[in-house]
């Protein structure tokens, strides 16, 4: 399967832009006999210096390797460049309607995987989880499908267990750090 890419309506690094586009492989493709450097100029206006040393950087990394078919050159998503582009999409916190239950997120990350232990918290905190304890976090909203696919495809999903809790005993500091409304 070959990527090619988008431009997004954000306000990542270039390298964060290419990644989202090449994650989603309804792209705009390229004009016949357009060049690498026409087609990413007339639908990003990257400079081309600043397009070859993302692409550069982006190969040095492991996120994506370039594929030649045919005399032409694709750009085409690692696992690891995968699991990136979940993670930034993942940034983007699920649609917010309290149903009047808390979602409790707990993990126990082996010591060999700190990075991607430091991931999931950051990970948490941007879809709006609090720490409630060392490796446990709370929030009235679930966390959004991207997310999801995230934990599952990085591995990290046996490690996980994510409750529904209808009640908790002294919930009143998190409805207020929520800015929900008190339960009568």
């Amino acid at each position: 399967m070959t990527y090619c890419l988008i431009m997004s309506n954000s306000a990542y690094s270039i390298i964060d832009i290419i990644l989202e586009n090449l994650f989603n492989p309804r792209a705009l493709l390229p004009r016949p006999y357009e060049t690498l450097y026409t087609w990413a100029r007339r639908n990003h206006q990257f400079p081309r210096a600043q397009f070859h040393q993302s692409i550069r950087r982006m190969r040095q990394r492991g996120l994506i390797t370039i594929v030649e078919k045919n005399n032409q050159k694709f750009i085409k998503l690692t696992s690891d460049g995968q699991l990136k582009a979940l993670l930034d999409k993942a940034r983007f916190p699920a649609e917010k309607r309290w149903d009047g239950k808390w979602r409790l997120f707990m993990f126990d990350i082996p010591e060999d995987s700190k990075e991607k232990r430091s991931l999931l918290r950051f990970l948490l905190k941007q879809n709006g989880y609090c720490k409630l304890q060392a490796s446990v976090y709370i929030s009235p909203y679930p966390l959004n499908r991207e997310a999801i696919l995230y934990l599952n495809n990085s591995g990290l999903r046996s490690y996980i267990r994510i409750l529904k809790v209808e009640e908790l005993d002294y919930d009143k500091d998190l409805l207020k750090r929520f800015n929900l409304q008190i339960k009568e």
